[in-house]
């Protein structure tokens, strides 16, 4: 099966969650016997061509030189050199079973190939404007956003979403049939065992933390829906409770300079730590090192991170908010507290630090979860197996 992809981020360009699962999707593919050929603009630099696992290619596509006023009308433009490669790739290689492409940012050039070639689109949808917005389009460019994101759920074929929460908010907000829908969760590559554990990182952790001091790690964007300034309005109250913690939060954002005003304000500055962006491998270091994991996000379709801190054996303290609810079973692989409430996020780190054993016996739970439900070759199946239902229903269906 030869399928072509679409997506506005790919490693090296990526931004969240969509660019990692789709950096872990493709590979996952490759190992299925499945063809993917992945168009990208490069945003970041990276080789204009590269194999993938399974006989096909990446091709990183340099963005029109003069770019729109607003993300909409960039992309827009964006779309029409993708939609060009997509035309000569199609007359080179005799064609594509199907088109699959990663929320409205390919929109364009998906629908375009979708009619100009009579093959089905498929599409993943990773979030929606109206939800990070709570339910409200702020702008004109929110509201052309929210009308890509209803054309593109009408013109797929079949709609990918990664929770049921997201399932229920594209039902809503689209009148997306229900039986036009598959839900299949993101994924996380199991780390390899640390030689030596914890204790071959300990000088590392004296980079961020005293010894004696519980060391509490949040990843992610600064930005509103994240919610990171609940965890600062959390701190005083971590801190009544354990004099001796530490909070590092990993991640850059518009919000940035405001979350530290705010932790000066509240009088813990010393006590929370921004690094900014970090490289990977750094982040990884400080899931294994971690006391605790937060995650206070108000509007989370799924929560990656969640997963990637469980696959460190890392204890995790979420909201309880859109998938994060169904990553994190309350009790028995994390701790889920109320989202916007920082008595509730402090209650939800102060029982994880105070309780080791409760918490030991969560974290092997979350770490068997991801193992057997959320691996990358299991999800791969799942996607092949609609991928299948597709190209055979198109067999039986005069376009």
């Amino acid at each position: 099966m030869r399928v072509l992809m679409l997506s506005w981020e790919y490693p090296p360009h990526v931004v969240g969650g969509l660019g990692k699962h789709v950096a872990d999707l493709v590979p996952a593919l490759g190992r299925q016997g499945v063809e993917v050929h992945l168009l990208t603009p490069r945003w970041a630099g990276g080789l204009p061509e590269e194999e993938l696992e399974g006989g096909g290619r990446v091709y990183r596509l340099d963005p029109p030189w003069t770019q729109g006023d607003d993300i909409h009308s960039t992309a827009w433009k964006a779309n029409l050199v993708l939609e060009g490669k997509a035309h000569s790739l199609w007359e080179a290689l005799g064609g594509f079973d199907l088109i699959h492409v990663h929320d409205w940012l390919v929109a364009f050039a998906g629908g375009a190939l979708k009619h100009g070639h009579k093959t089905p689109l498929l599409a993943t949808i990773h979030a929606t404007e109206r939800g990070r917005g709570r339910g409200h389009l702020t702008s004109t460019v929110a509201q052309a956003i929210d009308r890509t994101e209803w054309w593109l759920t009408f013109e797929a074929w079949r709609v990918i979403c990664c929770s049921e929460f997201m399932k229920g908010e594209i039902r809503a907000y689209f009148q997306v049939p229900e039986d036009k829908m598959d839900v299949i969760p993101n994924g996380v590559n199991l780390p390899p065992d640390l030689p030596g554990g914890k204790e071959a990182l300990l000088h590392y952790r004296g980079m961020y933390a005293l010894p004696e001091e519980k060391l509490v790690v949040s990843v992610g964007r600064m930005v509103e829906e994240k919610g990171m300034h609940v965890l600062v309005a959390a701190v005083p109250r971590v801190l009544a409770a354990f004099p001796a913690a530490k909070f590092v939060l990993v991640g850059k954002g518009p919000m940035l300079e405001d979350l530290r005003r705010q932790a000066w304000a509240l009088g813990v500055a010393e006590k929370v730590l921004f690094t900014g962006f970090v490289p990977d491998e750094e982040r990884d270091r400080l899931y294994r090192l971690a006391d605790c994991a937060v995650f206070p996000s108000l509007y989370e379709p799924f929560g990656i991170v969640a997963l990637e801190a469980m696959a460190f054996r890392c204890p995790v303290v979420v909201s309880d908010v859109g998938g994060l609810r169904e990553v994190v079973v309350h009790g028995e692989t994390g701790i889920t507290t109320y989202a916007g409430n920082p008595e509730s996020l402090a209650w939800g780190i102060v029982h994880t630090l105070a309780h080791p054993e409760w918490t030991a016996q969560r974290v092997e739970a979350a770490y068997q979860r991801v193992r057997t439900e959320f691996n990358w070759d299991r999800i791969a199946q799942r996607t092949v197996e609609v991928y299948r239902r597709v190209v055979e229903e198109r067999r039986r269906t005069s376009w």
